[in-house]
């Protein structure tokens, strides 16, 4: 069975309640303050009938919730809930002391219209970044596209300087794209699902890439840049070399070079890495493009053994992701 990385699902579902005549309403984090159980963004759909999925406490203020929901679709009007998290609460969610959340309930086909939230819907299947933006006095909703570049990279929601608009981030899931069913892999693979990736394995050597090496996991036995063609590179991909062998890794890294990847790395030394920048030289990338590639691969830590070095890969990653210059 393969495994995904978690991806809250509570706006399509949401949306399924409400096409299905069951109604539906969208509970959504819009500020914390302390030790709030869950993140600023996190959402639980409630359905008519006092279905829920997701969350927006971890447990201590969801019925609640629920109770203004049902009264959020009885007259149309959103609302801005705000509850206190006892220390006693708190605590039984795994934490160590209270904090204070606000919470924004927008009933669906009312205050949240539904093809406003079905194009929502469409462009996280699609895996389109885009920005869900409120203002919480007037009620005033759009989708934004290319806008607000710093949160979007931080998959940070919160509120905007005014106090009124709030910004809800709808990134796709991670995904990590490992070409080269190699020990290193092995390591990084876990770690990287952790971390909320979605890792795909890709190599055409049926000994190194079996379920018995990687069991649950995602793998592809096509050439590179067949698997990467199928996979489609966006903004939210990360793609790893590590065959240590031009004939694979060089298809798919010039398919990542061409395309919006937001990392890429290749094993190898600085005498390979140069070997390799020539041939991506000579098939005509400019220099700008081939400086994208971080090689030799990972932070340099010391890193001795596969362990070590998938450590080292997953923290240049996260650094390139979140905007630091490793």
């Amino acid at each position: 069975m393969q495994h995904t990385a978690q991806f809250e699902t509570a706006p399509e579902t949401a949306l399924e309640w409400h096409t299905s005549g069951a109604g539906a309403a969208l509970a959504t984090v819009v500020q914390t303050w302390g030790s709030a159980p869950r993140r600023t963004g996190a959402q639980l759909a409630v359905s008519g009938d006092g279905r829920i999925e997701g969350s927006v406490s971890g447990g201590c203020v969801e019925g609640a919730v629920v109770v203004e929901a049902q009264e959020a679709l009885a007259d149309g009007k959103h609302r801005l809930l705000e509850f206190g998290v006892s220390d006693a609460d708190a605590f039984a969610v795994g934490l160590a002391c209270g904090g204070t959340i606000k919470v924004l309930v927008e009933p669906i086909g009312a205050a949240l219209p539904a093809d406003l939230l079905a194009e929502l819907v469409e462009a996280r299947a699609s895996r389109a970044p885009v920005a869900y933006e409120v203002n919480l006095t007037t009620g005033a909703r759009r989708l934004a596209r290319g806008a607000y570049p710093d949160r979007m990279r931080m998959d940070r929601s919160g509120l905007e300087d005014d106090g009124e608009t709030f910004v809800a981030v709808h990134n796709p899931p991670l995904r990590l794209v490992v070409v080269g069913a190699v020990h290193i892999a092995q390591a990084l693979v876990p770690m990287a699902r952790i971390a909320g990736y979605d890792p795909v394995i890709i190599d055409p050597r049926a000994a190194f890439a079996s379920a018995e090496r990687f069991p649950g996991e995602a793998l592809m036995d096509d050439w590179p840049d067949e698997a990467v063609q199928k996979l489609g590179l966006d903004s939210r991909t990360a793609l790893v070399l590590l065959t240590h062998d031009p004939k694979l890794d060089d298809p798919a890294l010039q398919a990542a070079l061409a395309a919006d990847v937001f990392y890429i790395g290749a094993l190898g030394s600085k005498k390979t890495h140069a070997a390799r920048a020539a041939r991506m030289q000579q098939a005509g990338f400019t220099e700008d493009q081939i400086s994208r590639i971080h090689g030799p691969i990972g932070l340099d830590i010391g890193a001795a053994g596969p362990a070590e070095i998938a450590v080292s890969i997953l923290a240049e990653i996260t650094a390139v992701l979140r905007g630091k210059q490793p």
